[in-house]
């Protein structure tokens, strides 16, 4: 899991500043007996297997700290009938871009707000404001993905209205983020036709957690060598009964049908009030 990309460790580190980003703090992590991960170790101890088991247990304090932290958070946002919606893709399939064309598009109609997910910078946060959104930004540095307390933390800050929708841009990742629970009320999972429509078989774990797929870019297709009917069969076999919607934010291709799905996710919440 996450740990063996070097992203986790026993505690969260990282603090909120006072603008509203969340900054990793710069930590080593230890490997049990004392030393850096990556450090000479001395001697000809052979300790592979207790660090695999060390690692398998820190991976399940990490996963089930995280999930007591979500759990907090999706009572706290359906307390206020607020939405949220944890949207993952890979680097560039389009998030910012379709969060952009949805608040313009459904503004006077659905307060939305934004936490914005990056390693590094706040130029999505800069998209999102200048579309008239109130945004947090999360930079996790060597991170990559969003926790629950990295959430938590950002609608403090975020403090969202009552009835709005939250959407929690993640890191652009196709493996970590699926692994940890935001609290959020669905998962909306962005597969770009530039990508190439293996990703589905590729990364199932996120495509099977997702509650909706968008398939962007689609303004793209009659340049590229991307069979739109085999990504769609694929979802199906990977999660069935999936929702596959294919859109183009830039051109307004199937945006409507991405509108009318937030509506009724807004809508059934609303009446569960």
């Amino acid at each position: 899991m996450c740990a063996t990309c070097g992203c986790a460790g026993d505690e969260p580190a990282g603090h909120m500043h006072e603008d509203g980003t969340w900054h990793e703090d710069s930590h080593g992590h230890e490997d049990g007996h004392g030393h850096e991960h990556g450090g000479r170790h001395d001697g000809e101890h052979d300790h592979g297997q207790h660090a695999h088991a060390r690692t398998v247990t820190l991976a399940e304090k990490v996963l089930a700290r995280n999930d007591t932290l979500a759990r907090e958070n999706r009572v706290w946002l359906r307390e206020r009938g607020i939405l949220a919606l944890n949207l993952m893709s890979s680097p560039g399939a389009g998030k910012t871009t379709l969060l952009e064309r949805s608040a313009a598009d459904l503004a006077g109609e659905l307060v939305v707000g934004v936490i914005e997910g990056d390693q590094e910078t706040a130029l999505d946060s800069d998209r999102m404001r200048a579309a008239g959104c109130q945004v947090v930004q999360v930079n996790t540095g060597t991170g990559c993905h969003l926790d629950a307390l990295m959430v938590r933390d950002a609608l403090t800050k975020l403090d969202p209205p009552g009835g709005s929708v939250v959407v929690i841009e993640n890191v652009g990742n196709l493996v970590c983020p699926a692994l940890f629970d935001l609290g959020e009320a669905h998962r909306v999972v962005l597969a770009s036709v530039t990508e190439g429509a293996d990703k589905p078989v590729k990364y199932p774990h996120m495509f099977r957690s997702a509650d909706l797929v968008l398939v962007t870019k689609t303004d793209l297709l009659p340049y590229l060598d991307f069979d739109l009917a085999r990504c769609t069969a694929d979802l199906g076999k990977i999660s069935p009964g999936v929702t596959v919607l294919p859109v183009s934010a830039r051109a307004g291709e199937g945006i409507r049908p991405w509108y009318d799905w937030l509506r009724r996710q807004n809508a059934a919440l609303a009446s569960e009030g």
